[in-house]
């Protein structure tokens, strides 16, 4: 929680500094703050924000593609936070193993935010793409059935531990490229042997906590766009209260079969974009 209020007085004296120099709207639009909401909203419900994010960011061509990793980790940065309190009040799961994961991925986050904030925008099309495309495979494996389905164990020990620990770093360092943490995580947790439920404390601890680390690189470096990365702020908490009160149980299929078809899409055009010849890019966002 203290770390949530640094963040928000940091950004907030940043977005000040930003305003002043420039003559951009400060104000959110509509279409932001309900990205904002829905993305969080499903969020909340497993289903990840990245690639949903993306996939509306591009449609709408809110965002450049240069900025959209440090839009997304400064923007979802709070909301994301919310969710972490929620399920690690809700579900049982070992403290050590808890801890040392989310440190594990801050730390990866850490790393991978600067490698992006320095990256070109070809190479961020790329690795956005291609992240796309793995989580595009991972939520069609979950579909299908084909991952494991994980025990009851609520901890890790010994050998299991330093390799969920390795794992999430690199989840995490990945995550700053767009690629959301929550699919492979929940795999991760799963080929574990951990019970799938004690993913979601994880997993939601885990980005809160390495946006937290990743998210005021962005803002430092300016590498993301501010009035967007605001809206899904301002829109996402209050999609993040109503999904954990008035959602308990839902049917999510369909809902992850459409997110699939529009992450494919996404990566796939993202990486035309970045693999075309460079002439034809000008004027590209």
């Amino acid at each position: 929680m203290l770390l949530s209020l640094g963040f928000a007085s940091f950004w907030l004296a940043a977005l000040r500094q930003h305003w002043r120099r420039s003559r951009e709207v400060r104000r959110p639009s509509a279409l932001e703050l309900g990205i904002g909401f829905v993305t969080d909203f499903l969020d909340t419900l497993g289903v990840g924000s990245f690639a949903t994010t993306a996939s509306l960011f591009r449609a709408a061509k809110l965002v450049p593609d240069r900025v959209l990793p440090g839009t997304m980790n400064v923007g979802h940065v709070l909301p994301t936070a919310l969710q972490a309190l929620i399920y690690i009040a809700a579900i049982d799961v070992d403290v050590v193993t808890l801890v040392a994961m989310i440190a594990a991925s801050m730390l990866g986050a850490y790393f991978g935010a600067g490698w992006v904030a320095r990256s070109s925008e070809r190479a961020v099309r790329v690795g956005v793409g291609c992240a796309l495309l793995a989580a595009a495979l991972l939520i069609l494996a979950r579909l299908l059935e084909l991952l494991p389905a994980g025990s009851d164990a609520q901890g890790l020990s010994g050998i299991w531990l330093g390799a969920g620990v390795l794992g999430n770093f690199v989840l995490g360092a990945l995550m700053t490229l767009g690629i959301g943490l929550y699919a492979p995580c929940m795999i991760l947790v799963a080929l574990l042997g951990m019970n799938p439920r004690t993913a979601f404390p994880i997993m939601m601890g885990s980005c809160a906590f390495l946006m937290l680390i990743a998210g005021p690189r962005f803002v430092r470096s300016e590498s993301y766009a501010p009035r967007p990365a605001l809206g899904l702020a301002l829109g996402g908490l209050p999609g993040v209260w109503i999904a954990a009160k008035l959602v308990r149980e839902m049917d999510l299929t369909t809902v992850r079969w459409l997110v699939l078809i529009v992450v494919t899409w996404t990566a796939a055009s993202l990486l035309y974009a970045a693999l075309r010849p460079r002439h034809s890019q000008v004027g590209a966002s």
